[in-house]
């Protein structure tokens, strides 16, 4: 009976253990990183973009209309947002044709039995736009500090919303290494592009109609709309949480290029899931919280502002507005106290109401008109100020102090009081026929027209501005003491245009009055 020789299995072979680090090879990437920067910033298309960029930053800051005097700075955070695009597209461009060099060079062969890996030298492509990044950063960080530092300026802005741009550029340099290791063509970064360019427009459509799928776009911008300005906590917008998005979207697309290179050292593999739980959280973050208490307090600022406003009181009247406002009620002040001190009667003494109001019924910073006050002595006052919404303002004081409400100026005054209005605005204004021209909607200084205020405006007849035309032309202090010692007929419905002519000391004008009925 022979017996069975057992033979032992053999040892599965083991895992050999990943090199040790060696110090010198992050050297040698950090090295060809820098190589490479040189090399993009050799590249003519980033020259040209960057000169635009920087360009149209400086035009933008030198502007010199008198609105960009009080900046409102929840608005100038987001204007820093889409100017980089410009940047992100070329360092798109030009780190993927980088990438691509030496498959373009034929040189791929030789690259392969240097001692750097092929995950390494993509490492360091990615790393060579850093800098160009952090080149937008110091730009944005110029043009919000330029504006914040303004003695006007406006609230605060939002450190998740600065971010966005040089993350953009980030992002940009990124994807144009990962679409060299992914798809190695010249033309892919060009129809990524357009793509990206198209969802963007879309995903911000979405994301200003409230879908909170719009903001897993990396740049989701409402800014500059036409609307007027909101307080901070009323925009509703999850700034830092799309910020860690990006970052998490920035480290995720990086980590998918090293592994797509051959980079699966344990680093690399712990490093995706850290960016991977950063990218979920940041999408979590951005997901809609408590919207009914946003919409709550988007009616009570529309409705009931006097529940979410402070006052202040200078002189005879009350100045109340939005906290971030509260360093411009002086400015209102002196327009007040301008406009007051040319009244006569009781409208001299006659104590006013200021107060900010908005509209966020059908969403926040939409073009819309506010309607008149019907209380008497209230006046309106914008969330924008300075350039043309001073004399637009002035407008609304001096019709309350003339007529006693907002909500008479838009009726045709075919009379006295509409002349009397605009002497109150232009009186004591430092450049009157200036100040005429820009008030009116038309910018004209003749025949009828439309003037503006914050609410309901005021209707000019052309006898009504010839009038006021002449009154200008007069000196200053004779026919403001006319004013004061006539401002019981002045302020009359029943005295016309023709007899202010005459109480004020100017000539009567031959053309016949048109008035609306």
């Amino acid at each position: 009976m022979s017996s069975a020789t057992a033979t032992p299995l053999a040892a599965p072979a083991p895992t050999p253990p990943e090199p040790p680090r060696d110090p010198r090879r992050t050297g040698a990437v950090l090295a060809l990183a820098r190589f490479e920067a040189r090399e993009l910033f050799l590249q003519v298309p980033i020259l040209l973009v960057f000169a635009l960029y920087a360009l149209l930053v400086f035009m933008r800051l030198a502007h010199a209309d008198g609105m960009h005097d009080f900046p409102v700075l929840n608005t100038v955070d987001r204007r820093t947002q889409t100017t980089p695009l410009l940047v992100a597209i070329a360092v798109l461009i030009c780190a993927n044709s980088a990438a691509l060099r030496s498959r373009k060079s034929g040189t791929v062969e030789q690259l392969g039995v240097l001692p750097m890996e092929p995950w390494r030298r993509t490492a360091a492509h990615m790393l060579s736009v850093v800098p160009f990044a952090a080149l937008t950063a110091l730009v944005v960080t110029v043009e919000y500090l330029r504006e914040a530092l303004k003695p006007g300026a406006i609230g605060h802005g939002s450190f998740g919303e600065l971010a966005v741009g040089p993350l953009l550029v980030l992002l940009a340099g990124i994807l144009g290494v990962l679409l060299a290791r992914a798809l190695p063509s010249s033309f892919a970064p060009i129809v990524f592009t357009i793509v990206a360019y198209m969802g963007v427009v879309l995903t911000s459509a979405i994301a200003g109609q409230g879908g909170w799928t719009g903001w897993l776009s990396p740049l989701v911008y409402s800014g500059d709309t036409g609307g007027d300005p909101v307080p901070s906590d009323l925009l509703g917008r999850p700034a830092n949480w799309h910020a860690l998005y990006v970052v998490g979207l920035c480290a995720l697309l990086a980590c998918a290029a090293l592994l797509l290179s051959g980079g699966r050292t344990r680093a690399v593999r712990t490093a995706t899931g850290l960016a991977l739980a950063a990218t979920v959280a940041g999408v979590i973050g951005q997901l809609p919280h408590d919207t009914n208490a946003l919409d709550e307090a988007r009616r009570t600022a529309t409705e009931t502002p006097q529940k979410v406003q402070s006052c202040t009181t200078y002189g005879r009247s009350t100045y109340c507005s939005f906290p971030e406002w509260e360093g411009v009620r002086s400015e209102w002040a002196e327009v007040v106290d301008r406009v007051q001190s040319a009244a006569g009667g009781s409208a001299a003494q006659t104590r006013l109401t200021v107060r900010q109001r908005i509209d966020a019924t059908d969403g926040v910073e939409m073009d819309s008109a506010l309607p008149a006050s019907t209380t008497p002595g209230v006046v309106t006052v914008g969330t924008r100020w300075g350039g043309n919404r001073v004399p637009e303002f002035a407008v609304g004081a001096a019709s309350t102090l003339v007529v006693g409400t907002e909500a008479v100026t838009v009726e045709g005054m075919c009379d006295a009081r509409a002349v009397t209005i605009m002497w109150l605005v232009l009186g004591s204004d430092p450049s009157p026929l200036d100040t005429f021209q820009h008030v009116r909607l038309d910018d004209s200084i003749s025949g009828s027209a439309y003037v503006l205020a914050p609410t309901d405006g005021l209707s000019l007849t052309a006898m009504q501005t010839t009038v006021i035309r002449e009154l200008l032309d007069r000196p200053r202090a004779e026919v403001t003491a006319r004013v004061k010692s006539h401002w019981t007929e002045l302020t009359s419905k029943s005295t016309s245009t023709a007899q202010a002519a005459r109480l004020l000391g100017v000539e009567v004008p031959k053309e016949a009055e048109k008035c609306d009925d």
